[in-house]
């Protein structure tokens, strides 16, 4: 089955005003664990319960290894890398060395990177088919400046219990790719205002506790 991709419409950097067509692919569905364990099983020997168990402990040790300070290199697939930010409510040391200086109790793991390995992408290159969509993607571009955008978020928390990715896009006119961004951006200037609960996908925000008394 071919894949599709789509004409997507973004901002050229070197002439103001003017926009490109660069491809992108549209993502169908995301295959789970499960079912990467039952195809594997099918063209092996293993079970797909060996599998999935396999899978797990595999994940456990690289946490624990990335957790010592250690890049973890899985042959034909990548590089993973942990990469750490200050807990919520420390400020940040100055590089004048002036101020707060930051211990290891205020820093955390932020988020894991991934660096693809050459194999994986000239295989995954050599598999692909590509048949283009119908349409081309169109830029979303706000009529609302940054500032104004993050205001908007504050009233809208101070309104309103939480707020989704998909409720920031639509209040301000921006891709669903582009609000998730910008949030995450809105999150780390701006702690005293805006805070999160949950993960990934789950994850939503809402109004810092710091700010419950403020005017948005």
């Amino acid at each position: 089955m071919a894949a599709k991709y789509t004409m997507q419409e973004m901002k050229n950097l070197r002439k103001e005003g003017e926009t490109l067509l660069y491809p992108k692919m549209v993502m169908q569905d995301c295959c789970g664990t499960d079912e990467l364990a039952r195809m594997i099983a099918g063209e092996t020997t293993f079970s797909t319960g060996e599998i999935r168990g396999i899978i797990g402990q595999l994940a456990q040790r690289m946490a624990r290894e990335m957790a010592g300070g250690h890049a973890v290199k899985l042959e034909g697939i990548g590089t993973f890398t942990p990469s750490l930010t200050l807990k919520k409510g420390k400020e940040r040391e100055t590089p004048d060395g002036e101020g707060t200086r930051r211990n290891a109790e205020s820093i955390e793991i932020r988020s894991v990177n991934f660096r693809p390995a050459k194999e994986l992408v000239q295989e995954t290159s050599l598999h692909c088919r590509l048949e283009r969509a119908p349409k081309k993607s169109k830029l979303h571009v706000s009529e609302y400046t940054p500032e104004q955008r993050l205001d908007m978020a504050k009233r809208f928390l101070s309104e309103h219990a939480m707020m989704t990715v998909s409720d920031y896009a639509r209040l301000v006119g921006l891709s669903r790719t582009t609000a998730s961004k910008e949030l995450r951006k809105w999150l780390e200037t701006n702690r005293k205002d805006i805070g999160t609960k949950g993960k990934g996908s789950h994850r939503i925000y809402v109004k810092a506790p710091g700010a419950e008394g403020k005017q948005a």
